[in-house]
């Protein structure tokens, strides 16, 4: 699995866990959810992300948008 793919997986699994948290324990996990999506909007124009960097050091493949 690419890096790329990787930190895809990564974020809509923690989007669709903190919406289920937010439902299901308290609304305050949705902040999870924004800050989720505001790393990969700022991801997007800057290229840092740290889930990049975390599966770039755990061995995966290199991909096409953090290089």
């Amino acid at each position: 699995m690419s890096v790329d793919r990787a930190v895809m997986a990564f974020a809509g699994a923690l989007v669709l866990i903190s919406l289920a948290l937010g439902y299901f324990v308290s609304p305050l996990w949705l902040w999870l959810t924004a800050f989720v999506g505001a790393n990969l909007f700022q991801a997007s124009f800057t290229g840092f992300c740290p889930a990049a960097m975390f599966f770039r050091a755990l061995g995966a493949k290199p991909g096409q948008a953090f290089s």
